[in-house]
This record gives C-alpha cells, structure tokens and sequence, in this order.
C-alpha cells in the first residue's frame, strides 16, 4: 500500500496553504489487478480523431457511453475503484489522442479511504494543470461527485456522506471557475428532494442501474454539452 502524508491544506481562490493540522496518514495506491488489465487495453487500443473521452471510477466504466451518445467517437476510460491518484498516473495514455472533450469524474473512492477533501482536490488541480500543458485545446468537463443514499451503502462505504460530497463539490466548482475549466452539476439529475441519491436510480446507494445512465446522457445534450 503507497502512504504520502497529509498535514491540512486549506483550498482558497485556487491556493493551497498550509494549516496546523494533525498528520493523515493517505493510501495513495491504485495499481491493482483490474486496474493494471484495464489500462493495457486501454494503451493498445488506436488512438481516433475528435476523441470523447469519460475518465473515471467505476460510475464511469458502467456506462455504455459509445450507445448512450452514437456517432460520435466516444471512448469509456473508467476504471473501478481508481481514485485521483490513479487518474493522474494514466492521464498520459487519455492526452496521447489529443481529444476533443474530457468527462472526468472521480473522488468518491478516495473518500471512502478517508482521504480530506482538501487532498482530492489538488490532485484536481494537478489534472488541470496537465491536460493544459499536453492537450490545451481539449475541452475540460469535472463532474460533480454523484450523492449517495446512506441507509443503501454496504459497510465499507460508511465514511461517504452527503454533507462531505457537497463540501467537495463546492471546492470543484470554485476550482474550476478559477482555472476556467466546466463544471458540471448532476445534483439535480440524481438528487431526490433530501438531497440523497434516489433510491430507484441505484443497486446499493452508490452505483448506477444502466437505466439510469440515459439520465446522464439526455442531460449533458440537453444542456448542449455534447
């Protein structure tokens, strides 16, 4: 298991300063069997022209996005269970097509490690600053971490809450109208009136039934996106 340690970093106006705070041990890793299959198919793979890619967690590797939105090349780089840490490692392997748009969404399973907010979002920021540099006429979209509906989530989710998710969410959306990139807000596609995911959309309070990706989809061309 990687550990790089945390001692607080507060996130303001798109800086990171430092704060007195106790040490936190972060579990860093993510190279693990799945991860390491998904990236070799992803790495032999052509890259294509006008690439749209949607990079994230297992939220993203369910969707059946080259249906969800035909003719046009869209291209699913999620893998399960990855966290910030492994998107940054293989951002490479997305940037090599040069693509025309980027989905991203990932921070939940960072935050079921216990990892601060504060923490997923500079490696944000490390993404922004990368795609810039290596692809910086690619369209950048972050997607607001979904809800989750608590009494749903097994026990190895019981660090996620809907209050941190939307503290995390805040902080997406000022780092991206600093640093210009989109943001995106699903809320009000997945959200009930409690602000928790509803429970008809998912199979365990945290994942998506299939059906529920045309939600998505229909979204992002409703709001002229795709």
């Amino acid at each position: 298991m990687n550990k790089l340690f945390f001692t607080g970093l507060l996130f303001l106006s798109g800086s990171f300063y430092a704060s007195a705070q106790e040490t936190i041990a972060i579990d860093s890793s993510y190279a693990n069997g799945h991860y390491m299959q998904r990236l070799d198919f992803f790495k032999k793979m052509p890259n294509q022209k006008k690439e749209i890619v949607f990079v994230g967690n297992s939220i993203t590797e369910g969707g059946k996005w080259q249906e969800l939105i035909p003719n046009k090349h869209v291209i699913n780089r999620g893998i399960s269970g990855d966290v910030t840490y492994g998107i940054l490692a293989r951002l490479d392997e997305v940037l090599a097509s040069k693509p025309l748009k980027i989905f991203l969404l990932c921070g939940i399973n960072d935050m079921k490690r216990g990892t601060p907010n504060e923490v997923i979002l500079a490696n944000y920021l490390r993404m922004v600053k990368k795609i810039k540099a290596e692809s910086p006429s690619t369209q950048v979209y972050f997607q607001s971490v979904l809800p989750v509906n608590v009494p749903m989530l097994p026990k190895s989710y019981e660090k996620l809450s809907n209050t941190k998710i939307l503290a995390l969410n805040e902080g997406l959306k000022a780092l991206c109208n600093t640093y210009k990139v989109h943001y995106i807000d699903l809320h009000a596609v997945f959200a009930d009136e409690n602000g928790a995911l509803k429970k008809e959309l998912s199979m365990d309070g945290l994942h998506l039934k299939s059906a529920a990706y045309i939600l998505w989809a229909d979204y992002l061309k409703k709001e002229h996106i795709l």
